[in-house]
Formats: C-alpha cells, structure tokens, sequence
C-alpha cells in the first residue's frame, strides 16, 4: 500500500498557490467591480440615457415585424474578425516556442501562414474586405 508523506503531499500543493491567488484575485476585482460599479458611478438619468440604442436608428414606438434586415455585410466581417483572430491564437505559441520546434515546426508555420494568405487573397479579392 502506497502511502504519501505528508512533506511531499505539501510542497507538491505548494507549487499551485501562485495560481490560487490568482483566481482568488481575478473573482475578487470582477464581484467587487460589478458591485462598487453602481455605487460609484453617476446616478443622472436622462430621457436619452433610459431609451434603447438602436445603432443609430431612431426607434419606433412600434416594434418592426421580424426585427428588420441587418445587413449581411455585418455577419460576413464579423466572421472574417474571427477568422483572423484565431489565426493569431494558433501563432502566438509558435512564437513562444520557435527555438524548440526546430525547422520542421519553421516550415508548419510558413505552410499555416500560406494556407491563411490563400484565404485572406480569396475574400479580399470576393470583395469581402469593402466596407461600403
């Protein structure tokens, strides 16, 4: 029957208290942020501050049937934000790791990069990238 030593079983725990005092940190700013934020802030309310923001649409009195047309064009760069965005989640951690990975890890990335440039050649040239 193994049994633990209670020395090892502590400086093994040890080694994950940075990491509890941080959540313990981050919980405490977040439950103190929402709850000193009404308290602290301004409390002049207005007509304007209580209606709802349309996205610059003056708002009418009666609701739209269906909720109105949002263009496509909003989906379609929101997707794109997402797509570009998680390109840099996958290539940040090369970067940390780049001299570990050698030449093989070298030629990964440049093949990551290409394959992305293709799609980002593809939707500029679709015209996904006009803002008009």
């Amino acid at each position: 029957m193994l049994v633990a030593q209670s020395s090892d079983v502590s400086t093994d725990l040890g080694v994950y208290l940075p990491l509890v005092v941080m959540f313990v940190v981050a919980a405490a700013f977040a439950v103190g942020s929402a709850l000193l934020g009404p308290l602290v802030g301004p409390s002049r309310y207005n007509r304007a501050k209580l209606s709802a923001y349309e996205c610059g649409i003056e708002p009418s009195p009666q609701p739209v049937v269906g909720g109105g047309r949002v263009p496509v064009a909003y989906y379609l760069t929101a997707m794109l934000f997402i797509l570009f965005d998680i390109e840099m989640v996958f290539l940040y951690p090369f970067a940390v790791s780049a001299d570990v990975l050698g030449l093989f890890g070298l030629v990964e990335i440049f093949l990551f990069i290409a394959t992305v440039g293709f799609a980002y050649a593809y939707v500029w040239r679709r015209g996904g990238l006009d803002w008009n």
